[in-house]
């Protein structure tokens, strides 16, 4: 306890005022991408809790990156002024803003959890068709997965770019890759998922292309800000994703500039 209410400097640009950080939780509140009031509350109301930072519910660098149509995104540049709102004031509390860039992958296109979760088919028009690493969908019944092409992926690391590029503007200090919870990388990370045989398939250092891919695109623009990487650190199956994956990763993270892994 005697570490948790002391300072801790992430880079020369962010010094934390102690070590609790709130981890990104989706409110499946938003339209179209954009938050609302519930949001500011529920951000802020944190921030003068005392916080040191703050990561944004997963927020999707495309509309079908989403987990369900009520989640947050920054896939267009009218998104910027909305989260400018939330920023400046979490800025107030001494608070350091940050933000989880996601993209759902083969669990997107869901209904929210209050109405049950239940993956929603493509020609629902609350639905759209999901997108993964191989063609295998995440509940037996589900509409299947596309399976990206590599100008898909190559389109899809861009717009993580361009997601980047409005967070920075929005005044994000803090850039999260959501590498976790059988999400889109997280799909391209774990062999149980990965039945690609291409350059983002197979072996492990082609298996975290994808990441890396991003990272290096993310990099782009970013200066004074902070990059993270959320990792599910083990699949707990065999055959899967695993610790010593994890921590190989994790090395490469780091010389790649990574500041934190969560």
């Amino acid at each position: 306890m005697s570490k948790l209410f002391e300072s801790i400097k992430i880079n020369e640009n962010i010094i934390l005022k102690n070590r609790i950080i709130m981890s990104p939780m989706c409110q499946y509140s938003g339209e179209d991408g954009f938050p609302n009031d519930w949001h500011f509350q529920h951000y802020i109301s944190r921030a003068v809790g005392n916080v040191s930072a703050i990561i944004q519910e997963a927020t999707a660098v495309v509309p079908e990156g989403r987990i369900s149509y009520g989640d947050l995104g920054i896939w267009k540049d009218e998104h910027i002024e909305a989260y400018q709102k939330i920023v400046s004031a979490i800025k107030k509390y001494d608070c350091v803003p940050g933000i989880q860039l996601a993209h759902a992958g083969r669990k997107a296109s869901t209904d929210k959890p209050w109405l049950g979760s239940k993956h929603i088919p493509s020609n629902d028009e609350k639905g759209w068709q999901t997108v993964s690493s191989s063609s295998v969908p995440f509940n037996e019944g589900d509409e299947k997965p596309h399976e990206l092409t590599i100008d898909e992926i190559k389109e899809l690391i861009t717009e993580w770019g361009k997601a980047t590029e409005r967070a920075i503007k929005a005044g994000y200090e803090i850039l999260e890759i959501h590498g976790a919870h059988g999400y889109l990388v997280h799909q391209f990370l774990s062999p149980l998922i990965n039945f690609r045989n291409d350059e983002y398939g197979g072996s492990f250092e082609n298996r975290i292309r994808f990441i890396l891919e991003i990272l290096s695109e993310m990099k782009k623009y970013v200066s004074t800000q902070s990059i993270w990487v959320r990792l599910s650190a083990s699949d707990w199956a065999e055959g899967g994703w695993d610790i010593t994956e994890t921590v190989e990763l994790c090395k490469i993270l780091k010389e790649n500039g990574v500041e934190v892994i969560d």
